[in-house]
């Protein structure tokens, strides 16, 4: 058969065929007197075994390794159209996720789609720099997907540009917290950690609910950034961990001032100077904590925790007996 015949009984383009022949997919086994093209029956199944193995996905080059080599196997071909089609799959299913973040922050122009488009270009570039500018130059004027920033927030290790992120996410409002608050959930305690930091930065009674959820978390860090975050907000369930903090030395002098600040609060000064004394009766040997304990308590607005460091004052370590001294001769703290 000659080529146009070939082309017309199978369907397939004399250009393609001719493309065929050029890749050495499907070369006729003969020629006319003329010169022409001359398909045999076994080159006609041919075509259509090449037609097969596409209409399944195969690139040609995918197709030419399956004709030609002996050793690849069927399945070899079947393995190797899994994973063409997961990453196809994979593909679309980002591209998906892009446009219905796009959907979700309401474009109402061009411009607009053109900006969160270029901003998820930027989260995946693999340059923090390109990732930090993409996040900061933000327009005011264009709704950025909240849960686009909480997404690229929870997988960002660079600490400069998730605090860039962070910073966007506090001013879409709550907008973000519910993609946060899955990253508390997170098998990775850096992901939790992230999420606590970032919703921190959010104020509410959601925001709130979860951070105090997290004082729970296995992670020490994740319970110190939520505790750190709620004694802002002088929720009473963070005052053990605060006074953890300054037990073990961990970020203790910002513990100690807010609970000073949470003492200063109505009725707040006794549950703070109990939980101060029982840290100071359960390490009666340790002179480091008893010390920085003394100095939370002079973080304590006017006389409050006075009484506990004129005990100090009579320590039966001389360093502390001389830290509470000291203290006391400094008067009350003015607040």
């Amino acid at each position: 058969m000659l080529i146009g015949e070939v082309a017309r009984r199978s369907g397939v383009s004399v250009r393609m065929l001719r493309h065929y022949d050029s890749l050495g997919l499907v070369r006729p086994t003969g020629r006319t007197v003329g010169g022409y093209r001359e398909y045999s029956a076994e080159d006609a199944r041919r075509i259509f075994h090449v037609e097969s193995l596409r209409s399944l996905g195969l690139s040609l080059r995918q197709i030419g390794r399956a004709l030609q080599d002996p050793a690849f196997t069927p399945a070899d071909l079947v393995r190797d159209l899994i994973r063409w089609t997961e990453d196809r799959l994979a593909r679309e299913r980002e591209l998906l996720e892009r446009l219905r973040r796009v959907d979700a922050s309401a474009p109402t122009g061009w411009q607009d789609v053109l900006r969160i488009v270029e901003l998820m270009h930027g989260l995946g570039s693999s340059d923090a720099a390109a990732r930090q500018r993409s996040v900061l130059a933000s327009a005011d004027d264009v709704r950025v997907p909240a849960d686009l920033l909480a997404d690229a927030l929870l997988t960002e290790s660079d600490p400069i540009v998730a605090g860039a992120l962070r910073w966007a996410l506090a001013r879409t409002g709550d907008d973000g917290v519910a993609g946060l608050a899955t990253g508390l959930h997170a098998d990775d305690p850096a992901v939790r950690r992230r999420a606590v930091q970032a919703l921190a930065e959010i104020t509410g009674d959601e925001t709130t609910a979860l951070l105090t959820a997290a004082l729970g978390d296995d992670d020490p860090a994740v319970r110190r950034h939520a505790a750190l975050a709620l004694g802002t907000r002088s929720v009473p369930a963070a005052v053990p961990f605060l006074v953890g903090m300054v037990v073990e030395g961990v970020n203790d002098v910002e513990a100690a001032e807010l609970l000073g600040a949470f003492a200063a609060e109505p009725g707040g000064s006794d549950p703070i100077v109990r939980a101060l004394t029982g840290a100071l009766a359960a390490h009666p040997g340790d002179p480091a904590i008893r010390i920085r304990l003394a100095q939370a308590l002079v973080e304590l607005p006017a006389d409050a925790g006075r009484d506990v460091l004129r005990q100090l004052a009579a320590d039966d370590d001389r360093a502390v007996a001389l830290v509470a001294t000291a203290f006391l001769k400094r008067g009350p703290h003015p607040g």
